[in-house]
């Protein structure tokens, strides 16, 4: 499981195999959050509705499929997950480089209050926490946090 790993678009023949990265990571991240959906009910949707009207991104390794997912819709980064035995890889930094790149007048995510990690992966990467809520605006009914990043000044243009 070694090797380069391609970043791209995704490909509606993707969706099966991104909905089985989303499904790993979020079971493995977030054991306490109890998923509304069923998992043919989240494979369904990333097939229909993500992969084909949402800017998605794929983690693709060499020789080892698909191991990331990102989707972008407009400013929000609205998910990025990671196969469980592909984390601390550097694939969540170009994931975000990317995003910041696609989005580069900022950018908004949500995320659990229970997924500490991903506290701390978004706020080395300069996003800041700007709301917290009780939950009851997403499906899990889970508390969340809102994040904000918003490019600085370019030292270059000083």
């Amino acid at each position: 499981m070694t090797g380069e790993i391609l970043l791209r678009r995704a490909v509606a023949a993707d969706a099966r195999a991104a909905a089985d990265v989303y499904l790993r990571s979020f079971d493995t991240a977030l054991p306490t959050v109890v998923r509304p959906r069923t998992d043919d009910e989240v494979r369904a949707y990333i097939r229909e509705v993500v992969v084909p009207s949402r800017e998605t991104w794929v983690a693709e390794a060499a020789g080892g499929g698909i191991v990331g997912l990102m989707v972008l819709d407009g400013g929000l980064l609205s998910q990025l997950y990671l196969d469980p035995e592909w984390r601390g890889r550097g694939i969540g930094d170009r994931f975000v480089a990317l995003a910041k790149e696609r989005s580069p007048g900022g950018l908004a995510l949500w995320t659990f209050q229970v997924n500490e990690p991903a506290h701390r992966f978004y706020e080395r990467h300069g996003f800041t926490a700007v709301e917290f809520t009780d939950g009851s605006g997403n499906e899990e009914r889970e508390p969340d946090v809102r994040y904000v990043w918003q490019p600085g000044p370019d030292p270059a243009r000083s």
